[in-house]
């Protein structure tokens, strides 16, 4: 489980930030595989993340899974 100073948005915004890294330096293989490594981490965590608030608002509705409808 993420720590709780780890939220959702630090998480994206550390993918984010190694992305463009990878994106944009030419790295050595050794950096890249780290960085690749790292990435993975962070994806797995928001999976997790993600998943957990999903299981929460399925609980928080009445007949199981439903489908958002704004009304405007």
């Amino acid at each position: 489980m993420p720590r709780k100073s780890e939220s959702y948005e630090n998480m994206m915004e550390k993918l984010e930030e190694i992305v463009n890294i990878m994106d944009n330096r030419e790295l050595s293989l050794e950096e890249s595989m780290k960085k690749y490594e790292e990435g993975i981490k962070l994806c797995n965590k928001l999976y997790k993340t993600l998943n957990e608030a999903e299981g929460k608002i399925k609980l928080l509705t009445d007949d199981g899974e439903k489908d958002f409808h704004a009304e405007l």
